[in-house]
């Protein structure tokens, strides 16, 4: 990027109900987004039962950033970068595994699960070296949320609870379907790259404006119901939770239906031992309540998406080059829910799903588009007229509304404006 170019005059480039097209290819707009969004905000990087034993390790990211997300003997997760403080190799080549020890393949110089430098060849070389300034760098801050880890390369700045603010809520209502109270990554990750820049991914994850049309055909293979949830006459909402975060709101679809776990497809004589094991955890009433609403189907900024019964995670490559990481949510203490939560989840967005490829198409499709620069508008005011505060003073429109989109541009013009 050129760092005499000239600030963008965003006010001139988001408005309320649109905004330019040059947001989704200007090269220069996304190195400035990953200075002020992603090396500066929260940002999901993993789920502590990814690394459930000390010494555990995986690679993650931050925006173009390696991390390793490690777990140190005392128990404690690190979020380190995966950069030796020698010359700058990266030290660890292995996507996940458990070592107490990580060592440069370059020059032997060895790290520990905690990112401390422990040694190095040939020590005399170094005579006098303090060894505690030479260990892997780190992200500043690293905070968790029920499991869910979050880093911030800013020293300083809102805390991991405030910038969650109310979406935190949709947190809670996903662990609560868990008979244990908790959510496990365990299943793998499928890797889905697309051509297109990562915005086009964040705002389309809470759109209720486009399943009934792009996802038409599997709604029809799979004889599935989903699709009436985003209907014109659907009572499901859309919600702006701020800070970037949005949410589809399916449960007063559910709701209507009364039936248990019709949020999944099934019915209780399917899955009876998970049925029993939430009464157990909850009490029939709770456990009713709870496997009537569902899981969220919720997108928190920039890059966590839960997505019902499987979570993706999206990773920046360039102005219109992104990978969504993608897996099933496991349950603790439901294994008769996991294994048709891996099926299902392998059925939508696996190599052979129908789901994620027609959204991937969307994307790169909308990505071309951009580079038509005569109508340069980015029109995203649906349902602005008839937007109104829920209960909990959030703004909520109905299912097919651009109030996701709206929020989503109204904070990141907040941020993109900060010095």
């Amino acid at each position: 990027m050129n760092m005499m170019a000239p600030t963008p005059a965003w006010g001139d480039m988001i408005l309320p109900d649109r905004v330019r097209g040059a947001l989704y290819r200007d090269p220069a707009i996304f190195e400035l987004e990953l200075e002020k969004i992603w090396y500066r905000t929260w940002v999901y990087v993993g789920h502590e039962s990814e690394i459930a034993n000390p010494h555990d390790y995986v690679l993650k990211s931050i925006g173009l950033q390696p991390i390793i997300m490690s777990r140190g003997g005392d128990g404690q997760v690190h979020l380190l970068l995966n950069r030796c403080t020698h010359r700058g190799n990266q030290v660890c080549p292995k996507e996940k595994g458990n070592s107490p020890m990580h060592t440069c393949p370059f020059h032997a110089w060895n790290f520990g699960s905690d990112g401390k430098l422990l040694g190095y060849a040939f020590p005399e070389g170094y005579e006098g070296l303090d060894k505690s300034k030479h260990g892997l760098g780190r992200v500043p801050r690293v905070a968790s949320y029920r499991g869910f880890v979050f880093g911030s390369f800013a020293s300083e700045g809102p805390s991991l609870e405030e910038h969650l603010g109310g979406a935190a809520e949709t947190i809670d209502r996903l662990c609560d379907n868990a008979p244990e109270g908790e959510i496990e990554i365990t299943a793998g990750f499928l890797k889905h790259r697309v051509k297109a820049n990562w915005k086009f991914i964040l705002e389309n994850e809470t759109d209720g404006y486009h399943p009934a049309f792009v996802h038409s055909s599997i709604f029809s293979v799979a004889d599935s119901a989903i699709g009436g949830l985003y209907g014109a006459k659907s009572t499901a909402l859309t919600r702006d939770y701020g800070n970037g975060h949005t949410e589809l709101d399916l449960r007063p679809e559910f709701r209507k239906r009364d039936a248990l776990l019709s949020w999944f497809g099934t019915t209780p004589d399917k899955l009876p031992d998970y049925v029993a094991r939430m009464n157990a955890a909850y009490g029939e009433k709770k456990a009713r309540e709870i496997m009537i609403d569902g899981t969220p189907h919720v997108m928190i900024f920039p890059n966590l998406f839960i997505a019902e019964i499987q979570m993706f995670v999206i990773q920046p490559l360039g102005v219109n080059d992104s990978v969504q990481h993608v897996t099933a949510l496991q349950f603790k203490g439901a294994p008769d829910l996991n294994r048709r939560m891996r099926q299902q989840t392998m059925g939508s967005v696996g190599p052979a799903g129908f789901l994620l490829a027609d959204d991937s198409e969307m994307y790169e499709r909308t990505q071309r588009g951009m580079e038509a620069h005569d109508t340069d508008w980015v029109f995203l005011g649906r349902g602005e007229h008839r937007e109104r505060r829920d209960e909990d003073g959030f703004l909520v429109a109905h299912a097919t509304d651009e109030v996701p989109s709206r929020g989503i541009w109204k904070h990141y013009r907040s941020l993109m404006e900060q010095p």
